[in-house]
């Protein structure tokens, strides 16, 4: 006889899928280092062996976890210019984007990855995709706004101000914010309306 419950079989996709965010989730917590790939294996519901055999290595599976933390940063990015008036100046575009951070800030996972990516980068594959997405995310800021390098570069610096705050807790959700940040947040020109 069948218990209530019918259980579904999923893809290979869709196991891989479950597997890199259970990857995302596990390295935004303990980061590269610490991390071991049967933890993944039990977050995800599948053999430490199945994790592997999907991806590789942890650096691998590591390096498509920051890619997928890089193509989400992206598409927010993309999908706050086009929502911008289509003329509209490299500041106008900034703001835009910069609209993008709320979304970032309820993710504390996604740029706890980001940031976990960064300090793994003495490895040199990790270093190397790292470069090349964050340059990636700095090249389409200018592209996407028509912004001047040093505009860019103030747009990503604050990016990374408020990155950092989130990692602290004191930006994004259930945020201790002590007056400090509370001026530094009201001073972030991203986040105006």
């Amino acid at each position: 006889m069948m218990s209530g419950s019918t259980r579904v079989r999923m893809t290979a996709s869709e196991r891989g899928e479950q597997v890199l965010q259970a990857a995302v989730s596990a390295f935004a917590e303990s980061g590269y280092a610490a991390t071991r790939t049967d933890e993944i294996a039990r977050r995800a519901g599948v053999s430490q062996p199945y994790v592997i055999r999907l991806f590789g290595t942890k650096q691998h599976l590591f390096i498509s976890a920051m890619h997928r933390v890089c193509d989400r940063i992206e598409e927010v990015f993309r999908a706050a210019r086009a929502e911008a008036e289509p003329d509209a100046t490299p500041e106008q575009g900034l703001h835009a984007l910069g609209h993008g951070f709320g979304i970032f800030l309820a993710d504390r996972e996604m740029l706890q990855l980001f940031l976990h990516g960064f300090a793994a980068s003495g490895d040199p594959a990790i270093g190397d995709e790292v470069r090349t997405r964050f340059g990636n995310i700095y090249q389409l800021v200018r592209d996407l706004t028509g912004a001047d390098v040093h505009q860019a570069r103030e747009f990503i610096a604050t990016g990374m101000l408020l990155t950092v705050l989130s990692a602290i807790q004191v930006a994004g959700p259930d945020a201790v914010a002590p007056p400090w940040a509370t001026e530094m947040l009201d001073d972030c020109a991203v986040l105006d309306d």
